[in-house]
Formats: structure tokens, sequence, C-alpha cells
């Protein structure tokens, strides 16, 4: 479902407008690279601003893309990066939905911010995936229930380059302390363990160009 999007990669981020901020900033990445999940720092509009070295260590094996790495933006990342399902597993319905989902509440919220905006603008130069999510995202979500597309708590299949036989599972754990808060920062981690379950895995690596399909009424 991913494909090559035609967009530009995100302006940079600009720096924390008082030295407490960024000598806050600096003290949390050093935090962070303690954790011994992938863990990472994005804004509203998934712009990742601090992400740790399991974080890389997870996307190690990603090739390069102009405009969705998981290191810039994470959502354009599982949206538009050819190599998102060979990481994320159950890419479409575990991860694309709810965070197109999630996208189209923060682009209600923000709609006149330059950066999601242009995430829309690829989004409409897929026909399927622009029909996805004008049509088939919201019978996803009733089908779904709103529950589905919160990111906290939510397990979600993992494809990790280090796990046995490599298939995990990883519950998201969002937290806000209060000065990334203050910011408009919000901490993900991805806590991986073994799965519980099988995962329904797509057939061979999907690279290239791929995209996401109609999701279908609720019946």
């Amino acid at each position: 479902m991913a494909f090559q999007a035609g967009g530009q990669r995100s302006a940079p981020r600009p720096a924390p407008a008082t030295p407490e901020a960024r000598a806050y900033l600096q003290d949390y990445a050093a935090y962070l690279d303690a954790v011994p999940h992938p863990s990472f720092v994005v804004d509203h509009r998934w712009d990742v601003v601090l992400a740790n070295g399991a974080f890389r260590t997870l996307f190690r094996r990603v090739g390069p893309h102009p405009t969705a790495m998981p290191g810039d933006n994470f959502l354009r990342f599982v949206l538009f990066h050819p190599d998102a399902p060979t990481v994320l597993g159950e890419h479409e319905p575990s991860w694309c939905l709810p965070m197109l989902a999630h996208f189209a509440a923060t682009l209600e919220a923000h709609g006149h911010d330059p950066g999601l905006q242009a995430i829309r603008r690829d989004i409409a130069q897929d026909p399927i995936m622009e029909a996805a999510y004008r049509q088939g995202l919201p019978h996803w979500v009733r089908a779904v229930g709103e529950t589905a597309v919160e990111h906290d708590g939510a397990v979600r299949p993992l494809l990790h380059p280090d796990a046995r036989p490599g298939v995990t599972e990883c519950r998201v754990v969002v937290e806000t302390p209060r000065s990334l808060a203050r910011l408009g920062y919000t901490r993900q981690t991805l806590v991986a363990h073994e799965a519980r379950r099988a995962p329904v895995r797509e057939r061979g690596p999907r690279r290239g160009a791929a995209h996401l399909r109609v999701v279908p009424p609720a019946g």
C-alpha cells in the first residue's frame, strides 16, 4: 500500500526557543538512548525530533527514500515508504489505517499546517489511497470502533531484524511529560515482545510501489 510520494522533505524543524528547552531536549536525548526499546519523540506532524539507538536498529535495513525515512517523519514512512511492510507487520490494517485516522483528526485540528497539507497532497496523488482515505477510512473506523485508532496501548505486529524467527509484537506506549508537552512533542515507545499469535504475513517483502486497498464498507 505504500507508494513513492511525490512531495518534498519536511522543512528543518526549528530549534526550541529558549536555552532551557534546548538543554532539556539534550538531556532527554541521553535518557532516551538508555531505553532498550525503540523510542522516539514526534511533533503533531509526526516529524521525528529525537530517536534512540534501538529505533535506528529497528529500521537499519530500510532503504533510502527522498521524503519518507523513519527518522525524518514517521507518518510519511508508514504511508509512503515501500520498505515499511518489511518492518511493520500487517502493515495496512495494523499501522496504516490507524495512522491515517490519526492524520485525518490532526488535519481537522490543524488544517492550515503546511506540513500536514503536503502529506494530504501526496495522499491525493494516488487515486486508490485517496479513495481509501475519503471513503474507506470512515467505514473502517465505524467497523472497528474509535479505540482501534488509538496508539497508546495498541499491540501491533513487528518484524524486528534481530528477532527469531523475526516476527514479534510491540505494544505502543505513548507518554507526554509536561516539559515535552509544552514544546508540542509526544514520545512513543515500541515495547517489543514475542508474538502471542501468528500474524498474517503478506506474501514476500513488499518493496517498490504498492498501494493502499480501498477498505470495503462495514457489512
